[in-house]
């Protein structure tokens, strides 16, 4: 048994559930946590539009993982308590991680530093420097699955390769699964091995402290840490079984709102697994589909591991064969596309959802992501670095898949030919206009069979909405019907490379 072992946490934010805390309690008298907010990755946030000047850079993401911290904190000292131990805390430091980790492992004279798997390339390199400079201290670097059910190797067809479609990788998987891999792990038995905060080292910072300033966070319905991922997923347990009939409709509370704590592991996904399995094992339909959005979480993180260069490319190099639109009115289409000005209002409205929470309804992602590839012919790669940059859950696995299925460039993608019209999913998906009304307050007159397609009414019908086309709202920046017909001419490359 090691005699000293330090837990670094990235995306994994908890106590209760988590792997490396739990393999290092088992093989170490003392071990630490330890979070580092890691400026390899905070420098380079341009930050939202709108922060204060000299108040530092805002991001929501940035706030809810400094929050989450605290309830994190919180759990390791009641948890070492419980077992006679006094002043456990969390130890967070800000720096580079690739220096902090490292000079923290020496201070702490830890033989080995236990971490959880991050697949995107950037944290795959990461560690790899990481484990390079522990090596030189003779420190040793433990790395485990946390933050899947099955990862990079665990689910492969019978001939032994990855999976590149969706429905046969589900069907492997739910055949692989067995208890064994949703059964949590007992970390409260062994946390009589948590050790002190050593005096002089810091704990969690004031947002300030670290360059960022308030957001809207606060104000959102999006409580942080283990305890709100616990007040979230209670709510969701009581409506799960009407999620595969409520999750399309924007207006509705249909969705379960756990991704940012899913992408933060703030919640374990074993037991998001467990609960949907079990209650999908019931007849439960809406838990049945629930656990399939999770085997697609699962899906895009392999693709990525095997795939690392979906991160620029299209998975299908023959989509890079598309001639994308460019120059100054490919981008004036792209910033009316992201400040909602496009003329069509359940895209404007999704576009003002993301600009103001940090959130999108997962069906209206499809929708903005498929018009603006298809409809404005902007490559699929400037609406996911938007999306990147402005999304609470933010996940480079799963943002890369959607917007590769949307593109029709990604594996088991919508066909090029399936172009979704944003008029017909507003009226099938929003059929009152609620949701539009909610973010696009001056359409709100507008009777439920107009506010699809303001410039398709009369004028009569336009003045009594108190709605004048091009000073209230814009006209639409394409026609759709011409849009389609110029996608098709450009995808046709793909099918002449067939």
């Amino acid at each position: 048994m090691l005699d000293r072992a330090l837990v670094w946490l990235r995306r994994d934010l908890r106590v209760d559930d988590h792997a490396a805390l739990y393999h290092a309690l088992r093989g170490a008298r003392h071990v630490w946590c330890a979070f580092v907010f890691d400026r390899a990755i905070l420098d380079a946030l341009p930050g939202l539009p709108g922060g204060a000047p000299g108040a530092g850079k805002a991001d929501r993401r940035v706030e809810f993982i400094r929050d989450s911290l605290v309830g994190v904190d919180a759990e390791l000292r009641a948890l070492a308590a419980s077992h006679g131990t006094d002043g456990a805390g969390l130890i967070v430091r800000h720096g580079f991680a690739v220096d902090e980790i490292p000079a923290l492992a020496t201070a702490l004279g830890v033989q080995a530093v236990y971490a959880n798997h991050d697949d995107d390339p950037a944290a795959v390199e990461r560690d790899a420097r990481v484990r390079g400079r522990l090596a030189e201290i003779g420190c040793a670097l433990h790395l485990s699955k946390d933050h899947v059910i099955f990862e990079r190797d665990e689910v492969r067809t019978l001939g032994g390769s990855p999976f590149s479609v969706f429905t046969p990788y589900r069907n492997a998987w739910l055949k692989k699964l067995d208890p064994f891999y949703l059964r949590a792990y007992p970390v409260a038995r062994y946390a009589s091995a948590l050790a002190p905060r050593p005096a002089g080292q810091p704990g969690v910072p004031a947002l300030e402290a670290i360059g960022f300033a308030p957001t809207n966070l606060h104000e959102l319905p999006l409580p942080s840490g283990p305890a709100g991922a616990q007040e979230l997923l209670d709510d969701f347990l009581g409506r799960i079984d009407r999620y595969h009939e409520a999750r399309d409709f924007p207006a509705v509370k249909g969705p379960s709102y756990l991704s940012t704590h899913l992408r933060f592991g703030t919640v374990s996904v074993r037991r998001l697994a467990r609960e949907a399995h079990r209650r999908a094992a019931t007849g439960s339909r809406g838990a049945e589909v629930w656990l399939s959005e999770l085997i697609w979480r699962d899906f895009y993180h392999q693709i990525l591991h095997h795939h690392p260069r979906v991160v620029g490319q299209a998975f299908k190099p023959e989509y890079d064969r598309i001639r994308w639109e460019h120059g100054k009115h490919a981008d004036e289409l792209f910033a009316a596309w992201c400040e909602g000005r496009t003329g069509y209002p359940l895209v404007d409205a999704a576009m003002a959802q993301i600009n103001r929470s940090g959130y999108m309804h997962n069906r209206l992602r499809m929708v903005v992501a498929s018009f603006l590839t298809k409809d404005l012919g902007i490559d699929w790669r400037r609406g996911e670095a938007y999306f990147a940059l402005h999304l609470n859950d933010f996940d480079l696995a799963a943002n890369n898949g959607g917007w590769q299925w949307a593109a029709s460039s990604g594996c088991d993608a919508q066909p090029y030919f399936r172009i979704f019209n944003p008029v017909s999913q507003s009226q099938k998906f929003d059929p009152e206009g609620r949701f539009i009304r909610r973010y696009l307050p001056q359409l709100a007159r507008l009777p439920d069979a107009l506010i699809h397609a303001p410039w398709l009414a009369r004028p009569v019908d336009l003045a009594a909405a108190g709605v004048e086309l091009g000073r209230d709202y814009p006209h639409p920046v394409v026609d759709h019907a011409e849009a389609r017909e110029k996608t098709l001419q450009r995808y046709a490359v793909v099918k002449a490379a067939r």
